[in-house]
């Protein structure tokens, strides 16, 4: 019991600050993409995504940011939260490298810090 109570601890502070801050850029992107950012939508529609697909994308990354904070309390639903986010960045990703275009960067980090949110709730639990 001591030696689950010494890592599962700091297990969940890691992973409280990996998904704050991954929620907020959640959030942000998912403003900006209902609110149809022309620098979002431009990139969006530039790598051929469907605008009629930007509501429902923006819907699925406020779910994941609602779902990370939410996995604060509730360890499953974060759980459940960090795989559709990391499968979200996945999706990005791949739809990057379909359209040709190699800056992704922000992409991979974004699925990385999905990923690491994903082990740490795994781990803190």
């Amino acid at each position: 019991m001591l030696l689950t109570y010494r890592w599962s601890v700091p297990m969940f502070i890691a992973y409280a600050v990996v998904a704050v801050l991954l929620a907020l850029a959640l959030s942000a992107s998912a403003f900006f993409t209902f609110t149809r950012n022309p620098q979002i939508t431009g990139s969006m529609a530039k790598l051929g995504v469907p605008e009629s697909w930007f509501p429902w994308l923006a819907a699925a990354k406020a779910a994941g940011a609602i779902g990370l904070l939410m996995g604060l309390a509730v360890p499953a639903l974060g759980v459940a939260a960090a795989i559709g986010v990391t499968l979200y960045f996945l999706g990005a990703l791949v739809t990057h490298l379909r359209a040709k275009d190699y800056v992704v960067a922000p992409v991979v980090a974004l699925a990385l810090l999905a990923a690491a949110a994903l082990v740490l709730r795994i781990a803190s639990a």
